[in-house]
C-alpha cells in the first residue's frame, strides 16, 4: 500500500523585518502625542490640584512657565 505524503507546513526561510528607522520613528511619535496629551491635559485641567502639579514640575525641572 503505498504511503500518503506527509503535510507540513511550509515556513519561509527569511522573516520579515521593520527597520530600526522606522521603529524608532514610530517610538518617537508615539512619545511626542503622549507629551501632548499629558501636556494638554494638565495645562487645560480645570482641577487646581493636576494644574499646580504639573506648575510644580514645570518649576523643579528649571522650565520657564510664565
Amino acid at each position: 500500500m503505498p504511503r500518503a505524503p506527509s503535510v507540513t507546513p511550509q515556513v519561509p526561510d527569511q522573516t520579515l523585518a521593520v527597520p530600526a528607522a522606522r521603529t524608532a520613528a514610530l517610538q518617537a511619535l508615539l512619545a511626542m502625542l503622549l507629551g501632548v496629551f499629558i501636556v494638554g491635559m494638565a495645562g487645560f485641567s480645570h482641577l487646581d490640584v493636576v494644574h499646580n502639579a504639573a506648575h510644580d514640575t514645570r518649576h523643579s525641572s528649571a522650565f520657564p512657565c510664565h
